[in-house]
């Protein structure tokens, strides 16, 4: 009688998850649907995904532009001139992270600062008038996208 138990389906429960809350959310495609794997929105509500998707986009961008830094330089393009005063040469300057070993330390204090005065006055949405999480355009670019119907949006 106990080994008949067996051979008899499992019985299970039907599991509900907060994730259904973002399942029409832009970027969710099928098969996956949501997809959550760290489970960083599970029990948050919708200004904290909108939060996470806006630091995803940047993040993203900055990665395709530090990509594309490495591989123009790794083809051999560099700034002419000198990087400091005492002479050293842009195309001195090794690539990859060996550069910043190379790189002065007053220059790299200088590209902090630049990042800093990026993040606080430039890459965000300062005249609210954004159309999506990610907009920084404050008005200012246009490449076509205010031309496209809904549907072309949400596809892009």
């Amino acid at each position: 009688i106990g080994s008949a138990a067996a051979f008899a389906p499992a019985q299970t429960g039907k599991a509900t998850t907060a994730l259904n809350a973002f399942e029409s959310e832009l970027g969710a495609q099928p098969p996956l649907g949501f997809f959550d794997p760290l489970g960083l929105l599970d029990d948050a509500d919708q200004e904290r995904f909108d939060r996470l998707r806006y630091v995803e986009l940047k993040h993203g961008r900055i990665s395709q532009l530090a990509f594309l830094g490495n591989i123009i330089t790794r083809a051999g393009v560099h700034l002419p001139g000198d990087i400091d005063y005492s002479g050293t040469a842009f195309d001195s300057i090794p690539n990859g992270w060996a550069a910043v070993g190379a790189i002065p330390q007053a220059g790299l204090l200088q590209i902090v600062a630049f990042v800093g005065a990026l993040e606080l006055g430039v890459m965000k949405d300062v005249t609210g008038d954004n159309e999506f999480v990610g907009d920084f355009r404050n008005g200012a670019l246009d490449f076509g996208w205010d031309t496209f119907d809904e549907e072309t949006k949400l596809s892009k």
